[in-house]
């Protein structure tokens, strides 16, 4: 076998780069981040550290607040690889939890919970998703796994006339013709 025969695809390496591509849609290294964080917040109020016959407790009577923020953070993490767009929410949730942690619970995980946290919180705010490769667009649109269904109108900022206003289907109200703007009058 020579170095330009090609190797046979296996199955690790099919997975491998459908977990790279899936990897590649999300924050997946935020979600990472805010999910370590909360295991030294939630576990360190809990441990007992054992220095020769010495046992230090470093239980704190904020222990049960210590262990929610930590599930939270847990539960945020995996939040951001799942549904990717709760990431504002999420990033800003771990960082005001991340600022908590640190007087509820022993200064933060001993800060290594409270800087995982700061770090994705501020990696999934700052995440955006990249435009797909010209190839994978069609692929997506042919075989139907494409996930959410993409707008028909990316420009949402302006607001664009509604066709059929006098239609008697349009129960909305929320027209910009007649200026209700989704606001009904209580009489």
């Amino acid at each position: 076998m020579s170095a330009e025969t090609p190797a046979a695809g296996g199955q690790f390496t099919l997975r491998r780069q459908q977990f790279r591509a899936w990897r590649g849609t999300r924050p997946f290294w935020a979600g990472l981040f805010v999910l370590l964080s909360g295991l030294p917040i939630a576990y360190f109020p809990y441990a007992n550290l054992q220095i020769g016959h010495l046992t230090l407790a470093m239980a704190t009577t904020a222990g049960a607040g210590s262990l929610i923020i930590g599930v939270l953070l847990v539960v945020l993490g995996v939040s951001l690889w799942f549904q990717k767009h709760v990431r504002v929410f999420a990033g800003v949730a771990a960082i005001l939890l991340a600022l908590v942690s640190i007087p509820v619970s022993n200064l933060g995980g001993f800060l290594i919970g409270f800087l995982l946290a700061l770090v994705g919180g501020a990696m999934a705010v700052a995440w955006a998703p990249g435009a797909p490769p010209a190839g994978q667009l069609a692929t997506h649109a042919s075989t139907g796994t494409g996930g959410a269904p993409e707008a028909t109108d990316h420009d949402t900022t302006v607001l664009k006339p509604v066709d059929g206003l006098d239609k008697p289907n349009d129960l909305s109200g929320t027209n910009p013709a007649n200026g209700a703007n989704g606001r009904h009058s209580a009489g």
